[in-house]
């Protein structure tokens, strides 16, 4: 794929307009606190749990430590695990794909339990349970 001019001049541009905020300088995994730890350049210590990263979850403490800041600061590489994010999209909550986010997010939210959750079960349960699906 070959890129243009225009193309080149319009990234280099989105690029400096993106390193007017803060990047990330260093980047370490904090085992005590099971924390991913990204200093920025603005004083800022961003820090989320693995758990939460596609990628990042189930993996080894050994492989989580050895993470590379982007030479723009604006991204983190887990050799690894295969694994990048963008900081941009860190700091908007973007952890994922979104198929996997939805996933994700689908699965705690089936997990979850409540009250209304309890009580609704319990009435459907009086009623004779889950419909029976109709084919169509």
């Amino acid at each position: 794929m070959e890129i243009t001019e225009a193309e080149f001049t319009e990234a280099t541009a989105r690029m400096a307009e993106m390193r007017k905020g803060p990047i990330a300088i260093a980047a370490r995994y904090d085992r005590r606190r099971r924390r991913i730890v990204v200093d920025m350049s603005n004083e800022v210590e961003f820090t989320f749990p693995p758990e939460i990263a596609q990628g990042l979850a189930g993996a080894a403490p050994a492989d989580l430590a050895v993470v590379e800041v982007s030479p723009s600061g604006l991204g983190l590489h887990w050799p690894r695990l295969d694994a990048d994010f963008s900081l941009p999209g860190l700091l908007a909550g973007e952890f994922g794909t979104k198929r996997w986010m939805a996933s994700e997010l689908g699965a705690a939210g089936g997990r979850a339990r409540s009250t209304a959750k309890a009580v609704a079960a319990r009435e459907n349960g009086r009623r004779g349970g889950r419909p029976r699906k109709r084919s169509v």
